[in-house]
């Protein structure tokens, strides 16, 4: 059984890669907007900003890479739509398919393209003057991070992608997302705001992930932000998972 539903998944999986391959534009427009906003942000705004030692791209990049996925996430529950609207699903169930293994398929080309617009980023930032002594480990767990990142909010996107009712509806859950490091430590300290807004940027999921990525690759030492941002990640991805599972079945019959 698990043997069937991995061999439905990887074949599911390569349907919706070559599906993205076919439009590679989906991923270059993904990452066009978070190296907008990073050039922005470092050559217009850099010298004004608090960043401490830190140069601007430098203290920057690792919200912009949180932004990254919050836009890439749009094009999962993009995707997911036009294939329940276009009977794709119906077709499966008729079909010795396991049933998870389509949702699955979306999530795993989510992680694929998602991590090539990562890429594409942090190459910007390298020619904009990121510069970081961080060793293989230290980038491994970065990248576990931003993994675990997009798959929150993947899951995120197939449940507003189950839920949508139009094309618009389906990628408009991403909007809250991308803003959202822009209330965050990402670009400023937080303590550089007034108090409301102070408060939220600092107990919103966000601030945790950014200032331990930041610090992992300052090679300063992690604070117990990482537990935190852990803690924040696998709650809602529990969450995230659930509801999902529990609309697909819902919309299956």
């Amino acid at each position: 059984m698990t043997t069937g539903i991995l061999t439905d998944t990887v074949t599911l999986t390569g349907r919706s890669l070559r599906h993205v391959t076919r439009s590679l534009d989906t991923i270059i427009t993904t990452a066009v907007m978070p190296i907008a906003i990073m050039l922005l942000f470092v050559f217009v705004f850099g010298g004004a900003m608090r960043t401490g030692d830190a140069a601007p791209v430098d203290y920057m990049l690792p919200g912009i890479l949180l932004i990254t996925i919050g836009s890439g996430v749009a094009y999962t529950s993009y995707r997911l739509f036009l294939d329940l609207r276009g009977g794709i699903f119906e077709r499966f169930q008729s079909m010795p398919i396991a049933r998870s293994a389509a949702l699955w398929a979306h999530v795993l080309t989510s992680l694929a393209a998602n991590a090539v617009s990562l890429v594409l980023v942090v190459a910007v930032g390298v020619l904009m003057g990121f510069r970081s002594g961080a060793g293989v480990g230290v980038w491994l767990a970065v990248a576990g991070i931003l993994v675990l990142y997009t798959l929150v909010l993947t899951w995120i996107a197939v449940l507003a992608g189950l839920s949508a009712k139009t094309v618009d509806g389906a990628s408009a859950f991403s909007y809250p997302l991308i803003f959202l490091p822009f209330i965050s430590s990402a670009f400023v300290p937080t303590d550089t705001m007034p108090g409301p807004v102070k408060w939220f940027a600092e107990y919103q999921p966000v601030t945790p992930i950014v200032n331990t990525i930041r610090d992992l690759l300052a090679q300063r030492p992690v604070s117990g932000d990482i537990w935190i941002a852990l803690a924040w990640c696998c709650g809602i991805l529990i969450v995230a998972y659930v509801f999902a599972m529990l609309a697909y079945r819902r919309r299956l019959g």
